[in-house]
């Protein structure tokens, strides 16, 4: 939160600083050295470059996409200034990493973004070609997804986007959830402690306007399915459809 506060404030910030082997803070935050929320905060900041390359020719898109964080990939996928297809030094593209390491998710949320999408050189697996890596690889969920969406482009991107926007209703639910706990319908019991149980146990001792900000902070996407003028009446309707 401070390191978000700072970026916000300080005048003289630069987002573009080398922090080492041309390594910028995008860089950083999207190969897992920085916490994922202050992507958000330098993609907004009016000199930001999201396609600066490191000493590898690596834009931080392509980390994201190496190292398979998927808030990452998310978000920059929504900003249409990242370039997608930039290959690196050795002509590798961010599509042939997440093939290589069988990045599903990432590949899921590319095809429901309909951002373009290369798929290389049909035979170059050792550089772009994303389908024929993946087989090497034995990626075959990979494979599957990638052949299908180049014969169905359309067919595909819809059902990706059903699939995932499912998961945004499912995230919209556990919002009902809270207000169940925090009308005291429902307790939480903690028998062996989890993130979620520990989740629970702090943001139920909060107001209820709280506990709304801090459930969009956690679910992101899913403010595009609750507006957020309407949200406690979506919230009750919510618990209605769980009761």
């Amino acid at each position: 939160m401070r390191r978000k506060w700072l970026i916000k404030q300080d005048p003289g910030f630069n987002p573009s600083v080398d922090h080492g082997n041309g390594n910028t803070l995008l860089h950083l935050a999207c190969g897992g050295d920085l916490r994922f929320p202050v992507i958000p905060v330098l993609l907004a900041h009016p000199d930001i470059d999201a396609n600066l390359k490191d000493r590898h020719g690596q834009i931080p898109f392509m980390w994201a996409c190496l190292n398979g964080l998927i808030p990452c990939v998310r978000e920059m996928l929504k900003d249409s200034r990242v370039k997608v297809n930039e290959p690196n030094n050795d002509g590798n593209t961010p599509l042939w990493w997440s093939a290589y390491y069988g990045h599903i998710d990432a590949i899921r949320w590319w095809i429901a973004s309909g951002r373009e999408m290369d798929f290389g050189e049909p035979g170059d697996v050792g550089k772009t070609d994303a389908i024929g890596v993946a087989k090497m690889n034995g990626r075959e969920e990979v494979v599957a997804l990638l052949e299908r969406y180049k014969k169905h482009p359309e067919k595909t991107g819809h059902a990706m986007r059903v699939e995932l926007g499912l998961l945004d209703e499912m995230a919209a639910e556990v919002f009902a959830l809270v207000v169940f706990v925090s009308d005291g319908l429902l307790q939480i019991i903690d028998i062996t402690p989890s993130p979620a149980a520990r989740f629970f146990s702090i943001v139920t001792q909060l107001p209820l306007e709280l506990q709304m900000v801090l459930c969009y902070r956690v679910v992101g996407s899913s403010k595009e399915i609750i507006p957020g003028k309407d949200s406690e009446a979506a919230f009750k309707n919510l618990g209605k459809r769980l009761a």
